[in-house]
């Protein structure tokens, strides 16, 4: 079977398939082949352009023209991957609308204030702090603090603005956006890191310094992800960046320079994270040496 010729500009772009049909740009039955992938209601895109939630959103904005991207889409839109390809498109649009229930997208019913949005990557997108805020609003416990400190890690916003809008935000989930900003610190590399550390401030032990600079005089060792400097002790969450081609002859050299230096290290592994109790009885035993 021949394949259909593919409209140059409908080649990279999402689009409206009644409005490419109505131009003639296409047939029905054009737009039902394998030639198009359907994103969402009346939303397509060429089979061989990748999808991703980026893609998935600009769909969404294309068939709700009044909506303001939210929530983890806007953390995308922002750089920061809070949600997946398949995960739903979160959106908000005005509460004079109607509710819109569409597969594939997530539809709230609310104002954004003027000075909360932005755009980006050509679509309406609301402002770093408030989509921090809105997360650390809407997510349920440690998820909300590792969400506000990967939006900190990334560098698009800072902790003081963020902390000042959760102070002033109203309405639902003000309490938990509070708590959340104020348990994150931002320096997390990873959302590991931050359950860990989390994990250590609960269990009574004394709270660690997050990426600390272990030095031995003038002589810069390594920057590690939690350290008790008066103990010399050292705990490091062992993630799958390490076992990368080469990471781990690195690590050794790394580990031999700080156990020189008189340092203790505690390596955690996401298997450790399972078993709480015996992994702070193991970081309480190496305080206590």
């Amino acid at each position: 079977m021949r394949q259909a010729a593919v409209p140059e500009s409908l080649r990279n772009d999402v689009f409206r398939g009644s409005e490419v049909v109505a131009a003639g740009l296409l047939t029905r039955r054009q737009l039902d082949g394998s030639t198009w992938r359907r994103l969402i209601q009346d939303v397509y895109v060429h089979a061989a352009v990748p999808v991703t939630h980026q893609l998935r959103t600009e769909a969404a904005c294309l068939l709700l023209p009044d909506a303001v991207v939210t929530g983890r889409s806007a953390a995308v839109l922002w750089g920061v991957d809070l949600a997946g390809a398949g995960d739903d498109v979160e959106v908000t649009i005005p509460p004079a609308h109607g509710p819109r229930r569409l597969p594939g997208l997530r539809v709230r019913r609310a104002d954004v204030p003027p000075q909360h949005r932005r755009r980006r990557a050509g679509l309406p997108v609301t402002t770093p702090e408030f989509t921090t805020v809105s997360l650390a609003a809407s997510l349920p416990g440690d998820d909300a603090v590792v969400a506000v400190d990967q939006m900190i890690d990334s560098g698009i916003v800072d902790l003081g603005p963020v902390r000042a809008l959760a102070d002033a935000w109203r309405g639902s989930g003000s309490a938990r956006a509070r708590s959340a900003c104020d348990l994150a610190d931002g320096l997390a590399g990873s959302p590991q890191e931050t359950r860990l550390r989390l994990l250590i401030h609960r269990s009574g032990l004394p709270r660690p310094v997050a990426q600390f600079r272990v030095m031995e005089g003038d002589r810069f060792v390594a920057r590690v992800d939690f350290a008790w400097p008066e103990r010399r002790v050292i705990v490091e969450y062992d993630g799958l960046w390490h076992a990368e081609e080469g990471q781990f002859a690195k690590d050794r050299r790394r580990l031999n320079r700080l156990r020189a230096a008189g340092w203790t290290v505690v390596f955690v592994t996401a298997a450790d994270m399972h078993r709480p109790v015996e992994l702070i009885a193991a970081i309480g035993a190496a305080l206590a040496r």
